[in-house]
């Protein structure tokens, strides 16, 4: 576990680490294979992460039968806004044929890859490579201290994991059935929102490897369906942004589509315009005196631009401006362009900034000049 605390970011009180969907499944399948060669479950169990750290985990659950036993775990995503929280993770291991290893398995709730672009194959469970190392390290761990031959087949299941997984982007990610089971290093870091970050990567690498041209990164459900009226893209071809700009940008500069729209409301965009890769309210604020400056520019009065920061929203200050006819949208959507060319560093990513107000009404733009409407191939 990380020594840094992490701290909320509106209340600054410091918030508990978590463990990750991978984390459980790998203890609850070496409290399992301990159970299957000796007969006894290990309670709790503890395990090594990547990192070298070593947690244990309680069982939630313990049973056995010809052949295989069970155990599961309630995840912990500590103080993340995580939708796994609370979730039982269950892992039944069974013996293996001769030679052949560690195989997974999706259970109930657990999903299946059907799509190209992600770190698994189609037909796999959606169990990534980062927990399946981690499963395998344990199994190997048990079957040396007991005397087993390692190989068997491990099949996580998530009871209630399809309705969880309705919530998330898997879906549009070509993962059917349930969950991915997910973590690079085992702990969930409070806030750092890293299974939604990780979806919005996993969306691009879908959407290049259906020869998607062009992906829309949007804010929320509003600003998707201003998009869709406007382009008609695949949902393979829409990326959940979120607030999570700046990661979705970095990534798009090492893994390039050619034709990016960036969609969202007027105030949250202006976030971006002020240089913020980081949307969320707790972490960012509206720059009223950069927008007061951008009226200024546009030639509004003095009266106007002093209104303006004194505002108490953004939408109030694009109320002013449209009311005296100052097309202040498009000036935002133009300096958002350019920190999210910035942020590209080069990369060969034509982008467009569509502002919307909050009913989902277009009410700025603005393009790079290479910028086209390709669709898909």
């Amino acid at each position: 576990m990380s020594d840094e605390p992490v701290r909320d970011p509106e209340t600054g009180r410091v918030l508990r680490y978590g463990w990750t969907t991978g984390a459980c499944a790998t203890a609850a399948a070496k409290a399992a294979y301990q159970a299957l060669l000796t007969g006894a479950f290990p309670d709790p169990v503890t395990i090594t992460l990547p990192q070298g750290q070593t947690p244990s985990f309680a069982l939630a659950r313990t049973e056995r039968g010809g052949g295989w036993a069970e155990a599961g775990i309630v995840k912990d995503a500590g103080d993340d806004p995580d939708v796994t929280h609370q979730a039982l993770i269950v892992a039944r291991v069974s013996h293996g044929p001769a030679g052949s290893g560690v195989t997974f398995r999706a259970g109930p709730g657990v999903g299946t890859v059907t799509m190209p672009g992600l770190p698994l194959p189609p037909g796999e469970p959606a169990i990534n490579p980062a927990p399946r190392a981690m499963m395998r390290a344990a199994m190997a761990e048990v079957a040396a201290a007991q005397g087993g031959a390692g190989d068997v087949v491990i099949e996580i299941s998530v009871p209630n994991g399809a309705a969880l997984a309705a919530r998330t982007w898997n879906g549009r990610l070509g993962i059917v059935g349930g969950l991915s089971i997910l973590g690079t290093t085992g702990i969930v870091v409070p806030f750092s929102c890293s299974a939604w970050i990780h979806s919005i990567h996993r969306g691009i690498d879908v959407a290049r490897a259906n020869g998607y041209r062009h992906v829309a990164a949007c804010v929320g459900n509003t600003s998707e369906k201003m998009v869709q009226a406007r382009y008609g893209l695949p949902e393979t071809a829409l990326l959940d942004m979120g607030d999570f700009v700046g990661g979705m940008l970095k990534y798009l500069r090492r893994h390039p589509v050619p034709q990016l729209t960036i969609a969202g409301g007027f105030a949250k965009l202006s976030k971006l315009a002020a240089g913020h890769l980081d949307l969320h309210s707790g972490r960012s604020q509206v720059d009223r005196d950069g927008l007061a400056a951008m009226l200024d520019d546009l030639g509004a009065e003095r009266s106007l631009v002093e209104r303006a920061k004194s505002a108490n929203t953004a939408l109030e200050i694009l109320t002013l401006a449209q009311a005296a006819g100052l097309n202040l949208a498009d000036r935002v959507a133009q300096a958002a362009r350019d920190v999210a060319v910035a942020e590209l560093r080069g990369a060969p990513v034509e982008v467009e900034l569509l502002l919307s107000d909050r009913q989902g009404n277009p009410v700025g733009r603005a393009a790079t000049s290479g910028f086209e409407v390709p669709g898909v191939a």
